[in-house]
């Protein structure tokens, strides 16, 4: 009876004129908003598709359509990247945080430009080693740039030489020269292209550290790229008209086709997108992990699109640098504790859908049994592997049609 009358007495209270607050709870609301988004493994894939992808169109633009104009591929890109950045800027919210960022005239000659032109630098003789080198071992190689951010850290006295971190990233240098001695295809001219190209970027790399390590210069890879493409496509440019312009026709552009240049820019430019959401949806780890299995991806690709053949020697030695990164990145007690997480979920998933465990152990033999085919094929039996391939290629297009 105490209970109605005190219930009475504050409904009495209330001014029936006022609006009454809703019965919904807005945390559920939000909840319901995050169930919607997508799957943290849709963004992985997403990355992971767009990253091979740039790197298998570059490849097959200058080597196997003879588009020998490297210098002139990475300044479309960047005018592209530019024009579309200042289109997002103004007609989206997704460079809104560029706002925050105290950007001057001073600030950008003196940081943007300087890390812009070890950026175009970078690409520069990253493309050129296309032209050389296979693409599973320019990725091969491309495993020691923790190593030459390092060493570059160091140079720069960003922070204090540690020989112990020196051992932890030795296991990356060993595998890496081990996977050189086992490539059939070595080309010094390309492999020191891609060895600037490497030495550029982690340069690149500390000084955007640098400039980051004030909290007022946060931005993240779309926002950069707003700021640095413009210089970059300016020097490129430069560069581009003293070198590579005198020679370029028309009629080479119109052989390789305006529209395959316009997709090739719009892939390399969606990759800049996709990083943006990767961190922001799962976080740099992930990206790391992501990257590892993104690098093994490609071998296995340029293995199969381009007949770039891959010794057991480089095999063996390219697994000695990935574990070194992976232990570079994470650390014996993380790389511990995600294994005995694993160990546990892969118990689980055996328990729960025995079939599909079987499956997955099934396609991991058969993709191991890929591997060294088509590692040793090339080498032992190059005539007998080129029907293999060309037959796969021919059920591939009949598939197609």
């Amino acid at each position: 009876m105490s209970d109605e009358k005190v219930r009475s007495s504050v409904d009495a209270a209330r001014d029936p004129a006022q609006p009454v607050l809703p019965t919904v709870n807005p945390n559920a609301e939000k909840s319901q908003k995050e169930a919607a988004a997508f799957h943290p493994a849709v963004y992985i894939t997403t990355w992971i598709a767009l990253s091979s992808s740039v790197i298998v169109f570059n490849k097959y633009l200058l080597d196997t359509l003879k588009f020998h104009y490297p210098i002139f591929l990475t300044t479309w890109h960047l005018v592209f990247a530019t024009i579309m950045t200042q289109i997002l800027a103004r007609f989206t919210t997704i460079l809104d945080s560029r706002k925050k960022v105290p950007m001057t005239g001073r600030v950008y000659l003196r940081a943007i430009v300087p890390i812009g032109a070890f950026f175009s630098l970078s690409l520069i003789c990253g493309n050129q080693a296309y032209l050389y080198l296979s693409v599973s071992f320019i990725q091969m190689l491309k495993a020691t740039t923790p190593v030459a951010v390092l060493i570059a850290t160091w140079s720069l006295g960003v922070a204090p030489p540690n020989f112990k971190t020196l051992g932890n990233v030795s296991f990356i240098v060993i595998g890496v020269v081990i996977a050189s001695l086992g490539e059939i295809k070595f080309n010094m001219v390309g492999f020191m292209f891609q060895a600037g190209g490497i030495v550029f970027e982690a340069v690149r790399l500390v000084m955007v550290q640098r400039l980051l390590s004030s909290s007022e210069f946060k931005m993240d890879p779309l926002v950069s790229l707003y700021y640095y493409a413009p210089a970059c496509a300016l020097m490129n440019g430069v560069v581009c008209l003293f070198t590579e312009a005198p020679v370029l026709t028309m009629d080479a552009i119109y052989s390789v086709g305006t529209f395959t240049l316009l997709a090739n820019a719009s892939v390399a430019f969606l990759l800049n997108v996709s990083v943006v959401f990767l961190i922001g949806k799962t976080s740099s780890l992930v990206l790391t992990l992501s990257g590892v299995l993104k690098d093994i991806l490609l071998v296995m690709a340029s293995m199969f699109l381009f007949r770039d053949p891959v010794t057991l020697l480089q095999a063996f030695g390219y697994s000695i640098a990935l574990g070194g990164l992976v232990y570079y990145k994470l650390g014996a007690d993380k790389i511990k504790e995600y294994l005995g997480q694993g160990n546990m979920r892969w118990a689980e998933f055996g328990a729960n859908r025995p079939a599909a465990r079987k499956l997955v152990v099934l396609g991991l033999v058969m993709a191991s049994m890929f591997i060294l085919v088509t590692g040793l094929g090339p080498r032992f039996a190059p005539e007998t592997s080129d029907k293999l391939i060309n037959g796969i290629g021919k059920v591939i297009g009949e598939t197609a049609v």
